[in-house]
């Protein structure tokens, strides 16, 4: 009961952190929205082109980019969340202090990374998933229980691009820099995560190949299990898959690093 109530303090603290971020968010919800907007023609134009790419129709087109829109910050699709901070720490040997704490380093980091995205998706994703709701059609479910099933893939969501991106940061221990790795985790959250294009519209051998890699847990299976496109078992069971195999990988890669640390900066 103690560790649970530290993590979900710390969970806490990282909602508090963001949420004082007033400006910032603002000009996040206008960003969005401006994006969603633009994707959004440029979308109707290529469905009207090609209608029923990737099996959607139009209304699940637009619903598609809102929902990226809404998820961008929240998953921290380009970076920018817990990984950040923990490479500067890296960098500059304050992670003695982390490894020094009464708390287990995973999951003291998840914590607070779940404690972003929440205040992202309150402050910063709501606002133009709602926006597009309402000045655009959209294939939005009617029952609760489908709701229900969606708020389950944001949280296993959520875990798979922790994990993604706590490995991404524990290379630093190895590398001594973050600079490159943030560069890889932009372009691979983007392209993979089907930010720019669903991932079912991918042809062949490359559509078949990103739909299996864990980006794909991020923005395809919410969307799929939202408007009504895949079996929400599956989805679950697809997330929880490589969230278990990436939590483990960084459980396995952390044990190297703090075995063999050296800690920088003094």
């Amino acid at each position: 009961m103690g560790s649970g109530r530290l993590y979900a303090a710390v969970a806490a603290g990282g909602f508090r952190r963001y949420a004082t971020y007033r400006a910032a968010t603002v000009a996040g919800v206008f960003t969005n929205t401006v994006f969603g907007v633009i994707l959004v023609y440029t979308y109707l134009a290529l469905w009207e082109e090609k209608p029923h790419l990737g099996g959607y129709d139009q209304a699940q087109a637009v619903t598609y980019v809102w929902l990226g829109q809404c998820l961008y910050a929240t998953l921290a699709i380009q970076g920018g969340g817990a990984e950040k901070d923990l490479m500067e720490r890296i960098r500059t040997g304050e992670i003695a202090v982390d490894l020094y704490r009464p708390a287990d380093l995973q999951l003291w980091w998840l914590a607070g990374d779940v404690g972003r995205a929440l205040f992202q998706m309150l402050g910063r994703g709501v606002v133009p998933f709602v926006f597009g709701a309402v000045f655009f059609p959209m294939a939005l479910p009617t029952e609760a229980g489908r709701w229900a099933a969606f708020a389950v893939t944001l949280l296993l969501a959520t875990l798979v691009s922790f994990a993604i991106r706590y490995l991404a940061a524990l290379s630093v221990f190895w590398l001594m820099d973050g600079m490159g790795v943030n560069q890889v985790l932009m372009v691979t959250g983007i392209f993979f995560s089907g930010m720019v294009l669903p991932l079912n519209a991918f042809p062949g051998v490359l559509g078949e190949v990103v739909r299996v890699l864990p980006w794909a847990a991020q923005i395809q299976m919410p969307a799929d299990v939202l408007m009504g496109e895949t079996d929400p078992l599956g989805a679950f069971a697809f997330q929880a898959a490589w969230a278990v195999v990436l939590l483990g990988a960084g459980r396995l890669m952390q044990s190297a690093a703090t075995r063999r640390v050296v800690v920088q900066g003094g």
